[in-house]
């Protein structure tokens, strides 16, 4: 992505999804001093279009030798500076589809145009001073939201109110890191430094570091979800439960044992946290191979789940086979789920006394599913999890470079505490300064946002 940064290219992309049949609308993007001029030469509006920023045309697309018609479509104008990437910018609003986006970009580029690589619009309106780094990553997680909240979530960040906390951390440490110096240049013309003061104020900006560092977990699990596996004996109602839970004939259920034999995703919201579902096939020994196959895959589903629903039958007592399944999955959180209590009322006391959270359900009576939901967030600390008291959230590479800046903060805390000379106070301080910016983006380097945009789609 090194060549982005020279910025020197008119680049252009298709913006939208296509699949064949199933999109009304194709959007290319072009971006740079020569998308207005490719844009007349490939564009025919009737009458005497006024191409002036801000403004919608309707016309054809069509070969410039040729002048054989591609696509009737619209054309948006965006001139710089008000555009995405404060730069100008054009996009043709085609119909759905794959022949006509692709003939569109393939004229863009014999024009002059460079394919875009992938989030390299976003870059531009980050090199270019519209965004900041913080926005740029919340435009990206924004497309990928899979939950109401997390979509709120990126949206927060994009209106920057991750950016400016941060910011204004950074410029208190640069107003103290001024203090010093000034100290250090001019001992003899300023009078002392108040150390004490100084203290106190790192002391205030830690503790606000903290409180965004504590923001992390949950910004992980609205942005990747949690995997929740459902294991247990064969016929306990385990794809029953995931039937009733996700509202759908997703997995086939039979009275007879052992019908799943693959491991069943589904992906289901709760709480507005993603959730992928995993039913698995009854875990028995066997000697039919296929089966063995998929006992062996409900296995290693459990091992890597974040939750484990272990779930058994209310008709049936506990056997030994539940304790062996226990014991191959007590390293992991567990929930125990007693099915089918429609058909018998459940002794408590026959279930081991390490698993805290027990759940009854009726999978066939849809009974259970929102005390299940319940116990889910319960089990993963989010039950008060809402998009009222989460305004953002940090991500992973946020939160090692406010790692960074704590860590460098503590350690000036530690210089005074020791007396040492005001140059050591600086090299902490300067630490946590430049750790601060590359989380907004006020310093950073190449590599850092080749790593940032590279995960983008293309066309965004």
């Amino acid at each position: 992505m090194t060549k982005i940064i020279t910025q020197g290219e008119t680049i252009a992309a298709i913006a939208t999804a296509i699949v064949p049949q199933q999109g009304s609308i194709g959007i290319i993007r072009l971006s740079g001093n020569k998308a207005l001029s490719i844009a007349k030469t490939l564009f025919i509006a009737p009458g005497n279009p006024k191409w002036q920023s801000h403004s919608i045309l309707y016309g054809y697309i069509r070969y410039p030798q040729s002048q054989q018609v591609i696509d009737e479509a619209l054309l948006l104008i965006m001139l710089a500076p008000r555009s995405y990437t404060r730069e100008d910018v054009i996009e043709f609003h085609c119909h759905g589809g794959i022949m006509p986006v692709q003939q569109v970009l393939q004229l863009c580029i014999e024009q002059g145009a460079t394919l875009a690589q992938p989030g390299e619009f976003t870059l531009r309106a980050f090199l270019n001073g519209r965004i900041d780094l913080t926005q740029a990553e919340s435009i990206s997680e924004l497309v990928g939201a899979r939950s109401q909240q997390a979509s709120q979530m990126a949206l927060a960040g994009l209106q920057g109110k991750l950016a400016q906390p941060l910011q204004k951390l950074r410029h208190h440490c640069l107003d103290i890191l001024a203090e010093i110096e000034a100290r250090i240049d001019f001992e003899e013309d300023l009078p002392p430094l108040d150390k004490k003061a100084i203290s106190q104020g790192l002391e205030t900006i830690l503790e606000q570091v903290q409180t965004i560092l504590n923001t992390a977990e949950r910004g992980e699990l609205l942005r990747n979800g949690l995997k929740v596996a459902i294991v247990g004996r064969p016929n306990v109602g385990k794809s029953s439960l995931l039937n009733a839970w996700s509202r759908s004939d997703r997995a086939i259920v039979t009275d007879l044992p052992g019908t799943t034999r693959d491991v069943i995703e589904s992906q289901l919201v709760v709480g507005g946290i993603p959730i992928q579902v995993l039913d698995t096939a009854g875990i028995r020994q066997t000697t039919d191979q296929v089966e063995k196959i998929g006992v062996e895959r409900s296995q290693l589903a459990a091992s890597q789940a974040d939750l484990v629903l272990l779930t058994v039958d209310a008709t049936v007592v506990w056997s030994n086979q539940d304790n062996e399944i226990y014991e191959a999955i007590e390293h992991r959180p567990v929930i125990l789920v007693i099915n089918k209590i429609d058909l018998a009322t459940p002794d408590l006391a026959q279930f081991p006394t390490q698993i805290s959270e027990i759940v009854k359900t009726s999978a066939a009576n849809n009974q259970g599913i929102e005390a299940l939901e319940t116990a889910i967030l319960k089990a993963i600390h989010q039950d008060k999890l809402t998009a009222s008291n989460l305004d953002f959230a940090i991500n992973q590479r946020q939160s090692a470079a406010l790692t960074r800046a704590k860590i460098s903060l503590e350690q000036v805390q530690t210089t005074i505490k020791e007396e040492l000379p005001l140059d050591f106070w600086t090299i902490d301080l300067r630490s946590a300064i430049q750790a601060l910016g590359e989380i907004t983006g006020e310093e950073i380097t190449e590599s850092v946002l080749d790593r940032i945009f590279s995960r983008f789609c293309i066309g965004k």
